[in-house]
């Protein structure tokens, strides 16, 4: 009688035991490949992975995407699941950045931000300071003078403690020496703009996208945009920096995988997104909706959030965000 141990012998010589390879010569396969968005739908990052997902799936033969969302602690729990899924292709995340990188300075979380596979960043969506059409604040320098004058008294409204918009604010205080404004959390978008269109309070902070109807409708006034350059949604709103504040600050959107894929799948998914990303059609739909288009494939994606990260350690122990 053949032993278990002498068939796996005569397996092992003829090579059948290479699975990984079979893996990836059937990626992929009749199966499709979930990508996690760990937000509800409707939001910024379910709306970046549901455009350009299509616009992939056209340049990958034989890909099936399936977006699947799996809400929970902020983005946290899609982002272990993924982290802690098999390498083989099927099953990616969308990110938010800086949430991605932040989690793990606030609490534990069972995943290191840096070792996902980095695929494609998709959108930079610039991190924006706004205010009632009648605030008499009319500037960042009206803003900054008014913080210094009366400590305490100026109230902004974010996302939430930690997010991006959060983050601008305490940049702003940082870079400049300010004494803390009052900040007050919102739970979503929603109740935040409604509160500053309705005058109960001072500040809004939040990404231009998200400003951009009440913008044009005129029920708010932008201060400024945290951005390099000024983004084409809003190029009548002047940048941070031409106003005199060195500083950009917002949320990039991309697709990620699990640690340590195969070079020959993260290949072929890179070179999918960067085609998708200079394809005319997809830019000319990506502006119609709003979207600020900011493509970064592969080891440059990883590089700016290695970048951010650092940066970020740094303002967590200046200023540690979860006491604010």
């Amino acid at each position: 009688m053949t032993t278990r141990r002498a068939a796996l012998g005569a397996i092992a010589a003829t090579g059948a035991l290479a699975l990984p390879r079979i893996a990836l010569a059937a990626w992929p396969a009749d199966r499709p490949i979930e990508v996690i968005v760990p937000y509800p739908p409707g939001g910024g990052v379910d709306t970046m992975a549901r455009m350009i997902l299509p616009a992939v799936q056209n340049r990958l033969p034989g890909a099936r995407f399936v977006v699947v969302n799996r809400a929970g602690a902020g983005g946290q729990l899609g982002w272990e699941a993924v982290f802690n899924a098999a390498p083989d292709g099927f099953t990616l995340a969308a990110t938010s950045v800086p949430a991605l990188v932040t989690y793990p300075m606030e609490r534990a979380v069972r995943y290191r931000p840096l070792d996902f596979t980095y695929i494609a960043n998709v959108v930079d969506d610039p991190g924006g300071l706004f205010v009632g059409a009648n605030s008499p604040l009319r500037t960042l320098a009206d803003l900054v003078a008014a913080a210094k004058a009366r400590p305490g008294e100026i109230s902004y409204g974010t996302t939430g403690i930690g997010s991006d918009d959060h983050l601008l604010v305490l940049g702003l205080e940082d870079k400049l020496s300010l004494p803390p404004m009052t900040h007050v959390p919102f739970n979503g978008m929603a109740p935040l703009s409604t509160a500053l269109v309705g005058g109960h309070l001072q500040v809004g902070a939040f990404n231009m996208s998200e400003g951009l109807a009440l913008l044009r409708d005129g029920r708010i006034r932008a201060l400024g945009q945290a951005a390099a350059t000024r983004w084409s949604g809003t190029p009548e709103v002047p940048t941070f920096k031409e106003q005199g504040i060195d500083l950009i600050s917002g949320a990039t959107r991309g697709i990620v995988g699990p640690p340590n894929m195969p070079a020959e799948i993260r290949e072929k998914l890179e070179g999918a997104f960067r085609a998708a990303l200079a394809d005319a059609d997809f830019v000319r739909e990506a502006e119609r909706m709003g979207l600020p288009l900011a493509p970064r494939i592969g080891a440059d994606y990883r590089s700016d959030v290695v970048a951010l990260e650092t940066s970020l350690r740094g303002l967590w122990q200046r200023r540690p965000w979860k006491e604010s």
